[in-house]
């Protein structure tokens, strides 16, 4: 396929937004030029695997790509990766890059994602410290995890409990040092987190709780962490898993406005005209839940087509019920919506049997429902609960606590008519 049209469309950020922002201009109607430009020396890809089957060495990314290496020469896409973007000129519509070329753009998507945040600490800088966000860094990982080693994990966000079971998984011996009581305690309660915490203990991951690192130690690599509380925890390496921070200093001074990411509308629009973001950078202002900023697969994956649209001049609504998963050892969980604080949380089946699903409801609507080991993926399968639960969330209906609570009442006939 060859572009005939004269005008450009640059996506900045070569991670999944990016890929798939690239690939539905290409299909859905785009016929001038398309520039792909990223950091990184890979091709779009999906991440979960980088802290669990490909961390692991059980698969490895071919089923994660976007499109093919090839597609894109063979739909006229330039791809440029290992390329930085150091500035964004929105009255020129230029990018001026960091070998010093500029580029001209008509339409522009910025799917920049986001950075590893660093924790500033002495020792931070030692050989043997860790970060997990790019392919490189997972291959930094992977050899140095040898089986019988030990390695202390710093946050128990969802990388963290991830890598933490893997690192186990792969024979070490993990330790995890975070500042809550259990895992993930922020996003899912603390009753649901207790479950996830007692999963990681019962296969012999020591959690340090309510507690935060201070300082590295070692010689020529790291050695040692020690915590606010006293603990020394010898190592031979360090996981740092404490979140990302969008990625914007190409944008200063640019006029697009920012807070916690990129400022966009319900169309996945820039305050600026022509310019889109989407990803884990986009901070949209959703139909449902408000101004929300998403790190997840489910939504990269739609942003980044749902910006291309909006591009083309079909913009939509983005009110996409955001769902994700987590695998932890032999367990999965599942989590659809978004709620950043509720006041009743109402479980069908046990704790104990590690098999339920946890309605997350604010004055009797629900936001968000997470399943462990129950649920279904809502995405593939549309008769299983979960996916029931996102039609129940964008139904915005009180709902019956007792009914929610209860095995013996089908989902559905909680919806309205």
């Amino acid at each position: 396929m060859n572009a005939t049209g004269t005008q450009t469309a640059i996506i900045v950020g070569t991670g999944l937004a990016g890929g798939n922002a690239a690939v539905t201009l290409r299909q859905e109607g785009w016929r001038g030029r398309i520039v792909l430009l990223g950091t990184e020396p890979t091709i779009p890809f999906g991440r979960p695997p980088l802290s669990k089957t490909y961390l692991r060495g059980e698969e490895d990314l071919s089923g994660w790509y976007v499109k093919p290496a090839d597609w894109y020469g063979e739909h006229d896409i330039e791809l440029r990766t290992t390329t930085t973007v150091q500035h964004v000129d929105t009255a020129l519509k230029q990018l001026q890059l960091a070998d010093g070329t500029a580029l001209d753009y008509h339409r522009l998507v910025l799917c920049t994602g986001g950075s590893n945040r660093q924790l500033e600490v002495p020792g931070a800088g030692l050989p043997g410290i860790y970060h997990l966000r790019s392919l490189a860094e997972c291959e930094a990982i992977r050899q140095a995890a040898r089986p019988g080693a030990h390695a202390v994990i710093v946050g128990m966000g969802f990388i963290g409990s991830e890598v933490a079971a893997s690192l186990h998984q792969m024979g070490l011996d993990v330790t995890v040092v975070l500042p809550g009581a259990a895992p993930l305690a922020t996003v899912l309660g603390n009753q649901v987190a207790m479950v996830l915490a007692s999963i990681h203990r019962e296969h012999g991951v020591r959690l340090v709780t309510n507690d935060q690192v201070i300082a590295f130690e070692g010689r020529t690599r790291v050695e040692r962490v020690l915590t606010a509380k006293g603990a020394r925890l010898d190592c031979d390496l360090v996981v740092i898993a404490i979140g990302i921070q969008p990625r914007v200093d190409a944008l200063s001074g640019s006029g697009i406005a920012l807070d916690n990411g990129i400022l966009v509308n319900a169309h996945c629009q820039t305050n600026v005209p022509d310019i889109c973001a989407a990803g884990d950078v986009a901070n949209i202002l959703h139909p449902l839940f408000g101004r929300v900023r998403v790190e997840h697969f489910n939504n990269a994956e739609k942003q980044g087509r749902a910006a291309a649209r909006a591009l083309l001049g079909n913009p939509q609504p983005y009110d996409y019920i955001y769902s994700f998963w987590s695998d932890q050892y032999e367990h999965k969980l599942e989590y659809v919506g978004y709620a950043s604080r509720w006041d009743r949380l109402v479980v069908r089946g046990s704790y104990e049997s590690r098999t339920f699903l946890a309605f997350y409801l604010a004055q009797g609507i629900m936001h968000a429902a997470c399943g462990l080991n129950r649920g279904g993926d809502p995405e593939l399968d549309a008769t299983t609960e979960l996916h029931v639960c996102q039609e129940l969330i964008g139904q915005r209906v009180r709902l019956s606590e007792e009914a929610l609570a209860d095995n013996r009442v089908d989902l559905r006939s909680l919806l309205s008519a």
